[in-house]
């Protein structure tokens, strides 16, 4: 996989969160850092777009049926013993 250079501008506050995540020990650098919050960005993301595709398909299952909460709550305290 190939590498590109990019420039950023940060406030001071910004690089100083950076400086005390690497100085902490979690990063060895600032790259690495940046990295890491757009890998889990990316994986954000994805788990957005899940939920989202769940909840298209559970509208598109069609109507709710009736849900009886004490039959539930009997059910699973008859399951536990």
């Amino acid at each position: 996989m190939g590498t590109v250079r990019k420039t950023i501008t940060l406030t001071e506050k910004q690089d100083g969160w950076i400086k005390a995540q690497i100085e902490a020990g979690h990063y060895t650098n600032d790259s690495e850092y940046i990295r890491d919050l757009i890998r889990r960005e990316q994986e954000r993301s994805a788990d957005v777009e899940a939920i989202r595709a769940a909840l298209i398909e559970g509208e598109a299952s069609g109507e709710p049926s009736p849900f009886d909460v004490a039959a539930f709550k009997q059910r699973m305290l008859a399951a536990r013993g």
